[in-house]
C-alpha cells in the first residue's frame, strides 16, 4: 500500500469496509445505497468517495457504481480482518453480545496496532485450545 492510502481517516475506513462488504456479496453498490447504510448526506457520499478516488481505491462516477481498485482491496480486506478479529475476541474471549461486541470492534478497528492486534488473535487462539480456561473464566465472569 502507498503512503498516501495508508492514512486514511476511520471514517473513510467505514466507507471502504462498506464497500468492501458488499462486493463481498456481489451487491452493487452506488452513492445512494451507501449514505443509507451508513445513514450520511449524499453530499458527505460524494465527497468521501472523491476522496477515495483520489487515493486509487476505488473506481466510480455518479451514474455507475462503486468498485473497489486492488490497492482499495487490500486495505478494505486489512480494515475488514481487524474488525473480525477484534469482534471475534470480544464475543469468544470475553462474552461480550455480538452487537455490543460489533459496536465496539468498530470503533477499535481504527486505532489499534497490528502489535496489539496479533497479541489478542494469539490469546484467542490459546484460549481455544484451552476450552478449561474460558469455562473457568466464564463461570467467573457470570457470578458478578
Amino acid at each position: 500500500m502507498t503512503k498516501n492510502s495508508k492514512t486514511l481517516s476511520s471514517g473513510l475506513e467505514d466507507y471502504i469496509e462498506t464497500i468492501y462488504i458488499a462486493q463481498l456479496k456481489n451487491l452493487p453498490l452506488k452513492g445512494a445505497d451507501l449514505a443509507r447504510q451508513l445513514c450520511v448526506s449524499r453530499a458527505s457520499v460524494s465527497e468521501a468517495l472523491a476522496k477515495l478516488v483520489a487515493k486509487k481505491l476505488i473506481t466510480y462516477n455518479s451514474y455507475e457504481t462503486i468498485s473497489l481498485t486492488q490497492l482499495g482491496i487490500e486495505f478494505a480486506q486489512n480494515v475488514y480482518n481487524k474488525h473480525h478479529t477484534l469482534k471475534m475476541f470480544f464475543e469468544q474471549v470475553l462474552f461480550i453480545a455480538p452487537d455490543e461486541a460489533g459496536e465496539n470492534a468498530c470503533k477499535i478497528e481504527h486505532i489499534i496496532s497490528q502489535n496489539v492486534l496479533n497479541r489478542m488473535t494469539e490469546f484467542t487462539e490459546f484460549c481455544r485450545q484451552n476450552e478449561k480456561f474460558l469455562t473457568e473464566f466464564k463461570k467467573e465472569i457470570t457470578r458478578k
